[in-house]
């Protein structure tokens, strides 16, 4: 994965959640809840590294803003 910098969180509420496990179910899952609560980047490819166990994604996540459970 890409590093993370300032500029990828440069405004207040901006996270970036790097997500492992040991399967892509699990990976899937978290990425849909997070998606209900707030405002994402919503279900991104899972990828395994090489040499590593488990697999892993990158969200983009806005906390301001309210995701699909949200008024």
């Amino acid at each position: 994965m890409k590093p993370i910098d300032e500029q990828h969180i440069a405004e207040p509420g901006l996270v970036v959640l790097d997500i492992t496990d040991g399967d892509e179910g699990t990976v899937r899952a978290v990425m849909a809840a997070l998606e209900e609560h707030w405002a994402t980047s919503g279900i991104v490819p899972v990828h395994r590294d090489l040499g590593q166990p488990g697999v892993r994604a990158r969200v983009y996540a806005d906390v301001l803003r309210p995701g699909r459970e949200g008024p």
